[in-house]
C-alpha cells in the first residue's frame, strides 16, 4: 500500500480509483464492511481501492488539549488497512484551510479536480465540509452532476448494536476487551518500539517490555493477558504475556506505561517494534505494601494469563485479520 501526504503527491496513473471516505478510528466490522463493499466495485471494475481521511483527527484539530481517544494509531490504522487489500491511503492535513473548506468545494476540488474519483464510497452516516454540513445527499446530487459513482453502506447491526468507534471507546475503558475483539473482528493491539524503563522487573525476575501509550486511547487501567507480536528480527514470532496498564502507584509513577512480561523469553529487545495484542482483562491496578507483594501477586497474574491463552478459543486464529476475500462473492 502506498500512503499519499497531498493529494498533489497523488500521481496520474492512480486517477479512476474506488474511492472510500472516512477516519475508521478501529477498523471495525462496520468500518470492514465500508471498505469491504469498496473492494468488491474496485474490483469489479478492474481499478484499484484507496482510501481518504485526514489527520490530525477533526476533533484533535479542534480540541488539542484533550486527551488521546483513538483506538488506533496512524500506524496501526495502516497496518490494518493493508492487511485489508487498501492500495492507496491518501491522508490529507486537516487544517484551517481544510476545516473551512465547504462541502461542494471539496468534492469539487478534492475528489473531482484532484485525485478524479470513479466511484466514491461512504457509510451511511459521513459528514463533511464545514461545519459538517455535507453528508450523503450532497454527495448523491453531484455525483450524478459530476458523473462519477456512488455507494452509501447501511448501518452495520449485531443484534441491537450498532457498530461505532464511540461504543468501543467506552468498552475499552471498562476493561473488556473480550467485547472489543469481537465488534473489532480483530484483537485490539497497540504498536510501538521497546523502551528503556527502571528496571525494577529485573530485580524481583519479572523483566518488562514497555511501551507508551502514543497515539492511542488508555484502556481501563489494570492486568492483562496479551500477546506480543515481534514481526522481525532474531526473536520473530509470538509470545504469550501478562502487561500492566498503568500509572503504576507501587510506585508512586505519573506517567502512563504499558509493561509487558513475556513468558519464557529472555533477549534484550530495547528499541525493536512489537506489537501487543488485548486478549482478556485479569485485575483492577493495584497499589502493594513493597516489592515481596507485588511479585507474589505477579506470579498469580501470570498463571491466570497462561490459562487464558492456552484455551481454544483464545489462540491467534480465533479473530482472523480482516480478509477483503469475504466481499468478493
Amino acid at each position: 500500500m502506498k500512503i499519499f501526504r497531498h493529494v498533489d503527491q497523488f500521481p496520474d496513473e492512480c486517477r479512476g480509483s474506488v474511492i472510500v471516505l472516512g477516519n475508521f478510528d478501529g477498523f471495525h466490522k462496520g468500518h470492514q464492511k465500508v471498505i469491504g463493499t469498496a473492494g468488491r466495485i474496485a474490483a469489479e471494475m478492474n481499478t484499484t481501492l484507496s482510501v481518504l481521511s485526514m489527520e490530525p483527527h477533526p476533533r484533535m484539530f479542534f480540541n488539542p488539549a484533550q486527551k488521546e481517544f483513538r483506538l488506533n494509531s496512524f500506524r496501526t490504522k495502516s497496518h490494518l488497512l493493508e492487511n485489508f487489500g487498501v492500495d492507496h491511503f491518501i491522508v490529507l492535513p486537516f487544517d484551517k484551510h481544510l476545516a473551512t473548506m465547504e462541502a461542494e468545494d471539496f468534492v469539487m476540488n478534492v475528489l473531482v479536480r484532484d485525485i478524479g474519483a470513479l466511484h466514491v464510497v461512504v457509510g451511511y452516516d459521513y459528514c463533511f465540509g464545514a461545519g459538517r454540513r455535507g453528508g450523503v445527499n450532497v454527495l448523491g446530487w453531484l455525483s450524478k452532476m459530476e458523473q462519477f459513482g456512488l455507494t452509501v453502506v447501511k448501518k452495520v447491526m449485531e443484534h441491537d448494536h450498532i457498530y461505532s468507534s464511540s461504543n468501543i471507546r467506552d468498552t475499552l475503558k471498562k476493561g473488556d476487551v473480550r467485547k472489543v475483539a469481537d465488534r473489532l473482528g480483530h484483537w485490539w493491539h497497540v504498536e510501538g518500539h521497546v523502551r528503556r524503563g527502571d528496571q525494577r522487573g529485573r530485580t524481583i525476575d519479572f523483566p518488562t517490555a514497555n511501551l507508551p501509550l502514543d497515539g492511542y486511547i488508555e484502556p481501563k487501567y489494570g492486568v492483562y493477558a496479551v500477546r506480543i507480536i515481534i514481526e522481525s528480527g532474531e526473536h520473530e514470532g509470538i509470545w504469550d504475556a501478562v502487561a500492566n496498564v498503568g500509572r503504576r502507584p507501587t510506585f508512586d509513577k505519573e506517567d502512563v506505561l504499558l509493561e509487558s512480561h513475556i513468558f519464557d523469553f529472555d533477549a534484550d529487545i530495547y528499541e525493536q517494534l512489537i506489537k501487543v495484542e488485548f486478549v482478556d482483562f485479569i485485575r483492577p491496578e493495584m497499589k502493594f505494601d513493597g516489592l515481596d507483594s507485588l511479585k507474589e501477586q505477579i506470579e498469580k497474574d501470570s498463571e491466570i494469563a497462561r490459562e487464558i491463552l492456552k484455551k481454544d478459543e483464545n489462540q491467534q486464529s480465533y479473530i482472523p485479520a480482516p480478509n477483503l476475500s469475504e466481499y468478493l462473492d
